[in-house]
């Protein structure tokens, strides 16, 4: 037994994600740079529209060919290395959980806090590993020492688990709940932080900023807001759900004080993963969410306490973030970007056909919303689907009322075009209907 288990402990450790025998340096890491090599010398925005190049990518995935899923703002699939190693280690795990998952597995967790912190551009102290946004950005909300009377400034636009748990803390505890409200798509900042900046009162304690508007896909200026915010004495928490993986940035670029995001969406790694982020100085005043010894601890590892939890999804994230590096955040920004443009710019001016998102740079990037006049959200993602597989969403929110396109790094502009050709289908049918 005792060399069975030492057979298993290197197994572990050198098929880990990090070292020469990761599934991604087995299955991918040739093909990928052989492709890399051919794009040598062009910039992300050229080689957004290389069809041979994404092919290379496209091929990692396993998607169902007869459903194209441009709902990747709710979810994303994993590439093929990152769901075999979910299964690898699930496997080991059940050899003999107590063992393999507390002893062998558990360890896997600091290399992962480090590489995750060199894409995030931070200290890896500041770095907590858990299993989705709302629960990093709710171990914010309650953990947070905000008394009856102070006020956190949100919008009705933000994602809805963070507004029920903020309206759940001015129930239980008497804060302040205040929300804005806003007319997306806005192609101005100073717009965006003006009206942010007018809501403030002598009682605000902190703003909640969503980066990425999940409705729409609209982009908000997070570092301006955080630099006005700071400038009166306020904090920032900023919910990245929909832009960690997806836009190329660091956190601390954001100037804000507290961030939560899932990994499972853009990044494309195993689902029911995310990360917490909290700057060091103010990790030692917020509560766990769930119970830890030293609550008031400075270490972010209070903030894992989760009891038992997979350690087979941990060790995916890290064939993520291997996938991820080899293509590049700028490349991978960019082709999302160019993906949504390509379809959206060929529906803007079909009649009928209204768009609820900008289309340009440094507002929006994969997220789109699209509408046809007559036709519920409801109705048009049904349409959609039943004739032509397309899988989207149908929004309706406070003042959006769209179906929500979202594309990823493996979806085809041949995909693209059944979309294009089917909003023009359904637009052209329900103007004859009206006559």
């Amino acid at each position: 037994m005792s060399n069975r288990r030492k057979f298993f402990k290197q197994l572990a450790l050198t098929a880990g994600a990090f070292s020469a025998g990761s599934l991604f340096n087995k299955l991918l890491a040739r093909n990928i740079e052989t492709a890399n090599k051919t794009i040598l010398g062009l910039s992300p925005d050229e080689v957004a529209g290389d069809e041979d190049y994404w092919s290379v990518i496209q091929q990692a995935y396993t998607v169902n060919p007869n459903i194209i899923n441009l709902n990747n703002g709710g979810v994303s699939p994993s590439p093929r290395i990152v769901q075999e190693a979910v299964e690898q280690f699930n496997k080991l795990s059940n050899e003999g959980p107590s063992y393999f998952m507390w002893r062998i597995l558990d360890q896997g967790r600091e290399p992962l806090r480090q590489k995750l912190a060199q894409l995030a551009g931070c200290d890896a102290e500041e770095i907590a590993i858990n299993r989705n946004a709302t629960e990093a950005l709710n171990t914010v909300i309650y953990g947070l020492d905000l008394k009856a009377g102070n006020e956190v400034i949100g919008t009705k636009q933000d994602y809805p688990n963070m507004i029920q748990a903020w309206r759940q803390r001015a129930l239980r505890d008497g804060i302040i709940y205040t929300q804005l409200n806003f007319d997306f798509p806005i192609e101005n900042d100073e717009e965006i932080v003006s009206i942010y900046e007018k809501a403030i009162t002598p009682s605000t304690k902190l703003i909640h900023i969503t980066h990425i508007i999940n409705w729409v896909g609209q982009i908000m200026p997070v570092k301006k807001i955080s630099q006005m915010a700071h400038a009166k004495g306020i904090e920032v928490l900023c919910d990245s759900a929909h832009s960690f993986g997806l836009l190329d940035f660091k956190i601390p670029d954001l100037a804000c004080d507290y961030f939560g995001t899932s990994l499972h969406k853009f990044l494309s790694a195993p689902i029911g993963s995310g990360m917490l982020w909290i700057k060091k100085e103010k990790i030692e005043k917020i509560w766990p969410l769930l119970c830890n010894d030293k609550p008031h601890s400075t270490d972010i590892r209070k903030f894992e306490t989760l009891g038992t939890r997979s350690f087979p999804i941990e060790q995916g994230i890290g064939e993520a973030l291997n996938f991820h590096n080899a293509i590049g955040a700028k490349r991978k920004e960019a082709r999302i970007r160019y993906l949504k443009n390509y379809w959206a710019e060929k529906v803007k001016d079909i009649p009928g056909v209204k768009l609820h998102t900008s289309l340009k740079t440094e507002y929006s990037c994969a997220i789109c919303g699209v509408s046809i006049d007559g036709i519920t959200p409801a109705d048009f993602e049904s349409l959609l689907f039943n004739k032509y597989k397309i899988q989207t969403v149908g929004i309706v929110w406070e003042n959006i009322s769209c179906v929500r396109v979202t594309p990823h790094v493996y979806t085809t502009l041949q995909d693209l075009d059944t979309l294009v050709k089917a909003i023009s289908e359904i637009a052209k049918n329900k103007k004859n209907e009206n006559g």
